[in-house]
């Protein structure tokens, strides 16, 4: 099939190089390597997050227009199928490590295994790595095989002296040398904001020629407004969408619930513990603390379609993380015509169009958070105004388009072997 995208996505020191033209042929085998979570797991427990939901519906944008999509992931479940065809992508699980979840910094041990399983593969057309553990597992087979190698990372690790609070510790020892090692041999990195971009060029020494940036997608299908108003006189909903992990600030939301009046919001917290129980005990003996137990609804996973119905029914979607690369959540709220109130740390500040589809917030003082709060909260004309502004900022990012993004990375890359 022929296709020629005409896009904005090569990302460099003098901004975007516009009117890049590609055209392909026949179409594009890719290998999408995911090796410490299964991207056709269910997102919000465990490391299954943000990531993955990127992963899924890119790879299935892409099978879409007619491209051979396979994603390679470890196998971490005993009763999975190890090969099966979802929505035109097959999904192929290899054996790396026992059958079962592990925590996620232990899986650097299985990059030696997992890369001897690829390199039973057939060879493809391109290899797009996500995540290090991946990157470091596929970079020597594309290289063995000739073919590009693509690297996305999703989240890039602080720097060792780097306190939680201010961000993500590395997660295993070889994190930092092995992001940049990746960075600055793949024959190019797609970040999903432009703010991992700038940390990939000047964290990892990524050379900005190849780097690109390609944003993530919303399925209005799946997230949209309510059809019709629910019924007055209920408590307002402000739902957090997240794992369960220090990063993602779900302290945060409870202290700031804590300073409104009474009658407060219900806080809706939607997302599973990353691993133990540790943090999730301590969220609930704050709430008790904070005299806030009856305004908290721990809810736990839940699917993407519950998701999105509890994100219509909300007031406000709160994301009140340390750092996003990008911040999917944000913009599934905007599909859905809710305002957000956010931090405005990194991908966030793309995500969300500050005073126009919600408020970016300067700071982490629970005082700001909840003036925040009670200003939405308090003007239906406010969140009717956003709520509208919000539905045409998602209709921008379709699916669709983020497959265009990185089709257009793949075809130039392709053009260029084939012309070298």
């Amino acid at each position: 099939m022929g296709y020629v995208p005409r896009l904005r996505s090569l990302w460099g020191p003098a901004g975007r190089k516009d009117g890049a033209e590609w055209s392909l042929v026949s179409p594009v085998s890719v290998a999408v390597v995911c090796l410490h979570t299964d991207p056709f797991a269910p997102p919000g427990s465990g490391d299954v997050g943000g990531m993955n939901v990127v992963v899924r519906h890119t790879s299935q944008a892409l099978a879409a227009r007619g491209h051979r999509i396979e994603v390679i992931t470890r196998r971490s479940d005993p009763d999975s199928p190890e090969v099966c065809v979802v929505d035109g992508v097959r999904v192929r699980r290899v054996s790396a490590g026992p059958p079962h979840p592990v925590p996620k910094g232990e899986h650097e041990g299985f990059i030696a295994p997992f890369r001897e399983r690829l390199e039973d593969l057939e060879p493809v057309d391109v290899v797009h790595s996500h995540h290090w553990f991946s990157g470091m597992a596929a970079l020597p087979v594309a290289h063995a095989w000739g073919v590009p190698h693509v690297q996305s990372f999703h989240s890039i690790a602080a720097p060792p002296l780097t306190a939680l609070a201010e961000g993500e510790r590395p997660e295993s020892p070889g994190r930092l040398a092995g992001e940049a090692h990746l960075a600055r041999r793949s024959d190019a990195v797609v970040a999903v904001s432009d703010a991992e971009a700038t940390t990939a060029i000047t964290r990892l020494g990524a050379p900005a020629s190849r780097m690109w940036v390609v944003h993530p997608g919303v399925d209005p299908r799946v997230f949209h407004p309510l059809a019709e108003p629910l019924p007055a006189g209920g408590r307002p909903r402000v739902l957090l969408a997240a794992r369960l992990e220090p990063l993602k600030g779900v302290d945060l939301a409870i202290r700031a619930l804590a300073r409104l009046p009474q009658p407060r919001p219900i806080l809706q917290v939607a997302g599973g513990a990353t691993h133990g129980t540790e943090y999730v005990d301590s969220l609930q003996a704050l709430a008790a603390q904070l005299g806030v137990v009856e305004d908290v609804a721990l809810l736990g996973p839940q699917s993407r379609e519950e998701l999105a119905r509890l994100m219509r029914e909300a007031s406000i979607v709160l994301v009140p993380s340390h750092s996003e690369t990008y911040g999917l959540v944000a913009l599934e709220a905007a599909a859905s015509g809710v305002p957000v109130v956010a931090g405005a740390v990194g991908g966030l500040r793309e995500a969300v169009r500050d005073g126009v589809t919600g408020l970016l917030l300067p700071d982490r003082e629970p005082r700001t958070w909840a003036e925040a709060l009670a200003r939405v909260l308090d003007s239906e004309d406010l969140r009717a105004r956003m709520s509208q502004a919000s539905r045409a900022h998602a209709r921008e990012r379709g699916w669709d388009t983020t497959a265009g993004g990185m089709l257009a990375a793949y075809c130039a890359l392709l053009q260029e072997s084939r012309t070298a």
